[in-house]
This record gives structure tokens, C-alpha cells and sequence, in this order.
């Protein structure tokens, strides 16, 4: 249960962070990546959310599994301000 342990620790990690600015990498598949800058949210049970501002107009939430983070699909940054 090595998994479930550091599932659980990845959560607390994240949630620890909630409303502050974070650098997303994500990892799309066929060596494309998508790289933005945004507000982590909301951190729920099984997902966590990150606010995306693109332009004044647009903003956009993105959601992740603590599982894309533990299988290195998903890299999260915290900036510090």
C-alpha cells in the first residue's frame, strides 16, 4: 500500500498550497507538453483544480488527479511571489 501512502501525502502537499500561484506542467502525450501559470483553487477528494488566466477575458480551470502527479504526468510548482 506504498501508493495509497504517497496518494495521501501528495494531497496534504497539495492542499497545503491551496489559493496560491503554481506553475502546471503537464505531460500530453507524443512529446507535446502544456506549460501555464495559475491559482491553485479548489483541492477536492480525488482531484485538484488550477485557475488559468490567459487573457483578461478567458480563464479557465483545469483539473488533475494526485495519481498524474505520483505517475510524473503532471508536474506542479509553487511560485513564490
Amino acid at each position: 500500500m506504498a501508493s495509497a501512502d504517497a496518494l495521501k501525502r501528495i494531497r496534504k502537499d497539495v492542499q497545503s498550497h491551496v489559493g496560491k500561484m503554481v506553475k502546471l506542467k503537464a505531460n500530453r502525450g507524443r512529446k507535446k507538453t502544456f506549460e501555464k501559470e495559475g491559482i491553485l483553487e479548489q483541492v477536492y477528494p480525488n482531484i485538484f483544480v488550477v485557475k488559468v488566466t490567459d487573457s483578461p477575458d478567458f480563464v479557465r480551470r483545469i483539473s488533475y488527479s494526485y495519481s498524474d502527479i505520483l505517475t510524473d504526468t503532471v508536474e506542479l510548482t509553487v511560485m513564490n511571489n
